[in-house]
């Protein structure tokens, strides 16, 4: 018998289909058993899937869980705008400016603005972000597979976080993005320190003329997997160049290239003020069908 629960398969941060993050939104009339939400997802095995009520809690947001392959997660970038695209697309009579999502860190807002070729890009402001522990760059960089030279040291290496969290490793150039490899074993005495093997790697030479940053993120779930691109990453990354770069007093607007080693070129709208830092892309829907309850 088939379900009422949709699904939409999505490319978020894509300029084209099949570029960008690959994302799959469910959406429900009634929670489905987190037990089924992990399989779905396992099933799935992108880096996330959603799962997105069909109507608004109290507080104008819709309630949202985010799981990878392996694990549920609390706050990541790309399924934010995703489900929030989704909602706006598919669930609501209207579109909005604004679409409100209620996640495990809180409400996220998420905006929909054209950019000035007349194309829609989706914004997030990203919550409360803390800077952590400075890694020694030896370290990371025996478990990324490089030498100590890779390493760029004008920034230090440094976990950032909101509830969920990443290591920002600065590299030279792009030769060194291309060569990093995360190697469990290597990053075990980090892991063994706390650190989960979480780890976004940037550099400021770039394969496009007009992007500011060329970034890696490797992430475990079950196995080292690369994201094709990371919003929560660049989140971080905001935060991460806002206290360790002087910026000035205005909106600083970067342009991130993400996923040309993994075939899944993407571009990450990142703007930096000394308020907030927002995360934005496009969204490309391939697919929308119905989710079978399999029995």
């Amino acid at each position: 018998m088939a379900s009422a629960n949709r699904i939409y398969l999505l490319d978020v941060f894509a300029e084209q289909a099949y570029c960008g993050n690959p994302l799959a939104v469910i959406a429900t009339a009634e929670p489905l058993p987190e037990a089924t939400m992990q399989k779905i997802a396992a099933e799935m095995n992108f880096s996330e899937t959603t799962f997105v009520a069909t109507s608004a809690d109290a507080d104008g947001g819709y309630a949202t869980r985010v799981f990878t392959p392996v694990r549920e997660i609390a706050f990541t970038g790309h399924p934010i705008i995703g489900t929030a695209w989704v909602v706006r697309r598919f669930l609501l009579e209207s579109t909005p400016e604004q679409v409100f999502l209620n996640l495990g860190i809180g409400q996220i807002t998420v905006d929909f603005e054209l950019d000035s070729s007349g194309k829609e890009l989706c914004w997030f402001s990203a919550p409360t972000m803390t800077l952590g522990e400075e890694i020694e760059p030896q370290a990371i960089a025996m478990a990324l597979g490089l030498v100590l030279e890779d390493i760029d040291t004008r920034t230090p290496v440094q976990v950032v976080s909101a509830e969920t969290g990443a290591i920002m490793v600065p590299l030279r150039n792009l030769d060194a993005l291309d060569r990093a490899r995360l190697n469990l074993d290597a990053f075990g005495e980090l892991a063994r320190r706390g650190h989960p093997p979480l780890t976004y790697l940037f550099c400021n030479e770039t394969g496009r003329d007009n992007n500011d940053y060329s970034v890696r993120f490797f992430f475990e779930a079950g196995e080292v997997r690369e994201d094709p691109a990371t919003g929560n990453g660049a989140a971080f990354f905001g935060a991460y160049l806002r206290h360790h770069l002087d910026l000035g007093s205005g909106e600083s607007p970067l342009r991130i290239e993400q996923g040309e080693q993994v075939q899944r070129p993407s571009l990450i709208h990142l703007q930096i003020n000394p308020q907030r830092v927002r995360v934005g892309g496009s969204v490309v829907a391939t697919v929308s069908g119905e989710l079978l309850d399999g029995r």
